[in-house]
């Protein structure tokens, strides 16, 4: 049997486990072992010592593989990004943010599912964790919504939708991992995540006025904050602001040369924010129980990557990304229909998946397929097919995959958010945060077609850091 019928046999015995509710580490590095050991043994007859010398070899690969790549220093953003948010919660920067969004926009239609929007995207700004920042606005922002009559679901789909925005404004996870996989400038990345994350959350915004606007009993406004009151409710939220000011600069310094790597950048932030929590009175119960969320997620997402790492090993060898990129480029079809079937089978793929499980498993064989058709990682804007140099489609790419990602985090019927969202309030079902998070798809339709559209919302930051 030829190496890329073995590499299409075992992809496909992995999607079924998958599906069939095996954790996508486990299914990935199950995968990735059995196809090393088959295409090294390659054939169904049994010679114990062909077999055995199999195993053997596989073994040393499954072992070396995944600690050659996720010793990369590059990955210890993961933890640091994690723990600010978490030490955010307990220093108070949440409930100071939304508190200062809410007298700064509670006025419009719709004005605290907006003021909780913007809320979320601040807070995404210093917490790389998603469910964390689902999780935490469910508890300050929905009671606050619903006691003033905003409909309960309605009030569940804007903290869902909200939470996803975590996974584009840096600093984010899921981004750190998306350079990993395909060997990309971590900095230029997150720096690429800003301008569409906020994009995306004015686009939120804006929905959620219309249907204020139409439906005049979803979201009433809230008026009666003086100006000085809305002044007084900026300093509490100040920190936020500093520690996206000190991670941009670790990453771009438009003055002069970077105050150092994002890792660096990741560090001071968290030491700022801890120092915050210490200040508003942070016990160490309150401290022991933010490290032991943080080292569980941490672990969480390393274990995903270590399994899925086996299996990238497995493909490489089976020649798949190779013989799946000339196939892509192949097709009788514009270049730019291909990438938009490719984000379409995404957004079908993240309702059966996780987002970090989906990137992981796709990456390695779609990735090197988007880059061929704009015709190579080392391709001149002039020569490609997307108007865009090969380094700068990886960043493009990166965020419209991430995007996805984030529209596959509310899709049912595994949307992580919404069972996040419900969890934490008694009241809500998952099929009412489901049913509450409908309106959002539109919106990130629309956001996921202007990015495609006009790339330069994405690329501008990252071309100045040269």
């Amino acid at each position: 049997m030829e190496p890329i019928e073995i590499g299409i046999w075992v992809s496909i015995g992995m999607l079924v486990f998958v599906v069939l509710g095996m954790r996508v580490a486990f299914a990935a590095a199950m995968a990735g072992f059995v196809g090393l050991v088959w295409l090294r043994w390659n054939g169904f007859d049994y010679d114990p010592d062909r077999f055995w010398k199999a195993v053997e070899i596989s073994v040393k690969i499954a072992g070396l593989t995944p600690h050659s790549k996720v010793s990369a220093q590059v990955l210890s953003l993961i933890p640091v990004f994690i723990m600010i948010g978490y030490l955010a919660y307990y220093a108070k920067l949440t409930t100071a943010l939304f508190e200062a969004c809410k007298r700064w926009f509670a006025w419009v239609p719709g004005g605290l599912a907006v003021s909780t929007v913007f809320a979320t995207a601040g807070f995404a700004a210093v917490s790389g964790a998603s469910v964390a920042t689902a999780a935490v606005f469910a508890r300050i922002a929905i009671p606050e919504m619903l006691k003033i009559g905003y409909n309960k679901q309605f009030a569940a789909g804007v903290v869902a939708a909200g939470g996803t925005l975590a996974s584009l404004i840096p600093p984010s996870a899921i981004l750190v991992i998306y350079a990993i996989i395909v060997e990309q400038d971590v900095g230029k990345l997150l720096l690429a995540g800003f301008i569409p994350g906020a994009f995306s959350a004015v686009v939120y915004a804006a929905l959620i006025i219309g249907i204020a606007m139409i439906w005049k009993s979803v979201g009433p406004p809230v008026t009666g904050f003086t100006w000085r009151e809305r002044f007084e409710a900026l300093p509490p939220a100040s920190p936020i602001v500093l520690v996206v000011v000190i991670i941009i600069f670790f990453v771009y310094n438009p003055f002069g040369d970077a105050w150092g790597t994002p890792t660096e950048g990741g560090a001071v932030g968290a030491f700022i924010v801890f120092l915050m929590a210490l200040y508003k009175g942070m016990r160490w119960n309150q401290l022991k129980v933010a490290l032991l969320d943080t080292a569980k997620l941490t672990v969480m997402i390393f274990t995903i990557i270590w399994g899925v790492l086996i299996y990238v090993r497995f493909l490489g060898f089976a020649e798949l990304p190779d013989a799946f990129a000339t196939w892509i480029t192949g097709l009788d079809m514009a270049p730019l229909t291909i990438l938009v079937c490719i984000l379409l089978a995404y957004a079908v793929l993240g309702m059966f998946m996780d987002a970090i499980g989906m990137l992981l498993l796709t990456l390695p064989v779609v990735y090197p397929a988007v880059m061929a058709l704009n015709g190579g990682e080392t391709v001149a804007a002039a020569d490609s097919a997307f108007g865009m140099s090969g380094p700068m489609c990886a960043i493009w790419f990166g965020i419209l995959v991430v995007k996805m990602a984030e529209f596959c985090l509310i899709t049912p019927p595994i949307g992580l958010n919404c069972f996040v969202v419900a969890g934490v309030r008694d009241d809500l079902t998952v099929q009412d945060v489901f049913r509450g998070v409908t309106p959002f798809f539109i919106a990130d339709g629309i956001t996921i077609a202007l990015l495609v559209a006009f790339p330069g919302i994405v690329l501008w930051l990252p071309s100045l850091a040269g």
